[in-house]
This record gives structure tokens, sequence and C-alpha cells, in this order.
């Protein structure tokens, strides 16, 4: 069992092409592009982490996307969670919450949407995985983020639309900090 990361995958959500960047055409073209990414990624026993804004004012339902999506799926709240207060959420997650503590890889991490300055940190070495300021470099959020190696951003927009595993999800952070072009390759 592996454990993989992803954050704003927007399902659904038209704008957030434009407003991100994203390389897509259409909300139909991102939707099935991310989807099959995720698919090629995780294995129906992975653990896959949801970091928020799952799907925002799409014309498709929840159940839609999550029957679709393999993988046990743990959803951390975000801004756009508005569709979860109609569906029966135990059906498609293993865990609903605001804020959640996990391990991997001998690592203490502490999940949350939003970009926190401060995290339990019980464990030298605490890592926080956030979403909520896709590629923003503009943002507050991330005059400070991109000083903290211990801050791991799991939006798609950096994340090559797909989950990632921690070691990725690392590795894609130290690019994204240093200013290098994201690789937008859609596997």
């Amino acid at each position: 069992m592996n454990k993989f990361y992803i954050a704003d995958p927007h399902f659904g959500h038209e704008a957030v092409i434009r407003m991100c960047g994203r390389p897509f055409a259409t909300i139909d073209e991102m939707d099935n592009a991310i989807m099959r990414n995720w698919n090629q990624t995780v294995g129906n026993e992975d653990e896959v982490y949801i970091v928020g804004d799952f799907m925002l004012r799409s014309r498709h339902t929840p159940e839609y996307y999550l029957r679709q999506l393999s993988g046990r799926k743990h959803l951390i709240l975000g801004n756009h969670e508005k569709w979860t207060k109609r569906l029966e959420l135990t059906a498609y997650f293993e865990s609903v919450s605001q804020i959640k503590e996990i391990t991997d890889l001998d690592r203490h991490l502490v999940l949350c949407h939003y970009p926190m300055a401060e995290w339990p940190r019980y464990y030298k070495g605490s890592l926080h995985v956030f979403g909520h300021i896709h590629n923003n470099r503009d943002c507050d959020a991330f005059r400070y983020y991109g000083n903290n190696p211990n801050m791991l951003n799991a939006g798609v927009d950096i994340n090559h639309f797909t989950p990632v595993g921690l070691q990725q999800l690392i590795a894609n952070n130290e690019a994204f900090r240093l200013g290098g072009e994201l690789d937008e390759r859609l596997h």
C-alpha cells in the first residue's frame, strides 16, 4: 500500500483553467486528464489524501468522479467542499476532516487545505502538506512557504495533474520553490 497526495483538482470547474493557466482547452479535457493520471498512478489498495477543493461548479455529481477514481480516499476539507452536504461521505471516504496527522516514510505529516505558519511538530522534521494556493507565487502564503522546505504544496498545478507520493511531492516542491518552469506533462 502506497500513499499519495493531491489538492485542488477542482473537477468540473471551468474557470480554474484560465485562472491557473492550466494547459487544457476544455473542462472535459482537464477532468479526463486528471482522472486518467490518477488511475494510472493509484492502485485500489493505495491511500489517497485529497487535501481540499476536490470539485467546484461541476455539471457532474460528486459520485461521477468518485466512482471512477481508484484508491482508498481521505478528504481534508477545503473551501470549496459544499458538495459534501449532499453526499453520504462514508460511502466514498475512509476519513473526512479539517486537519489530519499521519506518518509516511517515517515522517510526521500534518495535512490541512490551508497553508499554516505553524503546525504540530511532535517529531523533528514534521512536514505540512497543503493546497489552496495552486501555482500562485505572488500570494502571501508563498512568500512564507517558499522559504520553508517542510511545507509541501500538494496542488495539481505543481504536481503534474496527478496524485504524487511523498518523495515526488518533496521534489516537485523543491523545483517550484527554485522558480523553475512547471513541467506540465499530462502523462
